[in-house]
């Protein structure tokens, strides 16, 4: 799971994925998240041909390209929305 770290611009799909300044995927879809405020996007990650783990995901400083520009993103291995509704009942 990606959020963009700005309201816009939209994702659609098939979106260049980059870590670390190398591209590693590509959005497989894409929407604008009206309950987190933000676009979300699902996409598959490669690791060079290594395990991908959760480590490896929140190590890295991800940006997804939209229509040539490179927008930060933040990744994520969970949903970025809580529909049980833990967070606010915290």
């Amino acid at each position: 799971m990606f959020k963009l770290d700005v309201a816009e611009p939209m994702l659609y799909h098939d979106e260049p994925m980059w870590r670390d300044g190398r591209i590693v995927g590509r959005t497989t879809s894409g929407m604008f998240g009206h309950t987190v405020g933000r676009s979300l996007a699902m996409g598959y990650v490669q690791n060079g041909g290594d395990i991908v783990t959760t480590d490896w995901i929140g190590a890295g400083r991800y940006e997804i390209e939209v229509a040539t520009e490179r927008v930060p993103a933040s990744a994520s291995p969970k949903p970025f929305y809580d529909p049980f509704s833990k967070r606010i009942k915290a």
